[in-house]
């Protein structure tokens, strides 16, 4: 974690440098609010800063002869490459659009299945779901773990990817949903702890919390250049590769079901885009001013440093209930 904070910190401004000269600048939605505009411009695809400080330290100090911690790189690494070549199009268009959704949607699902695939026939343990608080509840999916599985991860991509719309609104619950899961991933990898709290023993899924320890620290040296006014923004290169790799994650120690309950600010986020989209396709009207719901709140008169904040809030009370039920 002091690897990956203090790289992303230390390349941070030589990174945005090169992004201005570049001038790979953010595109802002016409329809959205009138206070973005001013950020037009801003850098982005920041999210390789992000990228640099987890491949960096995870490489360094995580035991490379573990599975579970090359399939976390790759998937991440490969979100990342989707993200690219989205962002690097929005630029070359100038338009906030880049690849179709249905472009984006079948090489996430290409990756995603290649994950689960791989998970199913590899696997250690049953491809059980488990519920949180019932500590003798499961379900053995089966077949079925790879199609569950590939929902987890392209749904968590594209969640941390819808929460990205503000400065910093996604990087704040990325540091806690990552912090809370390393504390998941270890105890689940740790045999004593698994039987003692009655949770499933992964073995070898305690080396990611190493990763994770990279991904939230990454995202913390990130938050220091992307605080509230932005000096530069992830882009869906960091956006889809952080949420790919809470996805998978969550995955690997059973814990899909904690993802939701900890990452809710993602859940929220995508979930009012979609109730948004029904809402105007069967009765021609809006249940939401804007969505993703942090416009909605933009809309209502609310500063952008004050949905920020609550919503972090919201972030961190959400992990205290995560890690309760252990």
């Amino acid at each position: 974690a002091i690897t990956s904070v203090l790289l992303c910190m230390g390349i941070g401004p030589a990174f945005i440098r090169w992004l201005q000269k570049k001038q790979w600048g953010q595109t802002i939605r016409d329809d959205g609010p009138k206070s973005h505009l001013s950020k037009k411009g801003t850098p982005t695809m920041g999210g390789g800063i992000i990228l640099i400080g987890i491949s960096v330290s995870t490489l360094l100090w995580a035991d490379l002869s573990n599975k579970y911690v090359w399939v976390c790189l790759i998937a991440t690494f490969l979100f990342g490459l989707i993200g690219y070549v989205d962002d690097i199009a929005k630029i070359s268009q100038k338009s906030s659009k880049g690849l179709t959704a249905r472009q984006k949607f079948f090489f996430q699902s290409l990756v995603a299945l290649g994950v689960a695939t791989f998970l199913y026939l590899y696997r250690d343990t049953p491809p059980l779901l488990k519920f949180p608080f019932f500590k003798t509840w499961s379900l053995n999916l089966g077949l079925l773990f790879v199609p569950f599985a590939w929902l987890v991860i392209v749904g968590a991509s594209n969640a941390v990817n819808l929460t990205d719309g503000l400065d910093g609104l996604a990087v704040g619950p990325t540091i806690t949903t990552a912090s809370t899961f390393l504390v998941l991933s270890y105890c689940a990898g740790h045999i004593v702890i698994a039987e003692y709290l009655q949770i499933p023993y992964v073995a070898g899924s305690g080396e990611l919390a190493i990763f994770l320890g990279s991904v939230a620290a990454s995202c913390l040296g990130f938050l220091w250049f992307n605080t509230y006014p932005a000096q530069v923004f992830m882009g869906d290169v960091g956006s889809l590769a952080l949420g790919a790799a809470l996805g998978t994650v969550a995955v690997i120690t059973k814990n899909e079901i904690l993802l939701a309950i900890c990452g809710g600010i993602f859940v929220l986020e995508a979930l009012s885009v979609m109730a948004q989209v029904v809402s105007f396709k069967m009765t021609g009207k809006r249940v939401f001013k804007m969505a993703p719901i942090h416009h909605h709140f933009e809309l209502k008169g609310w500063a952008e440093p004050k949905v920020i904040v609550r919503f972090w809030i919201i972030s961190i009370l959400l992990a205290l209930v995560t890690l309760s039920t252990l």
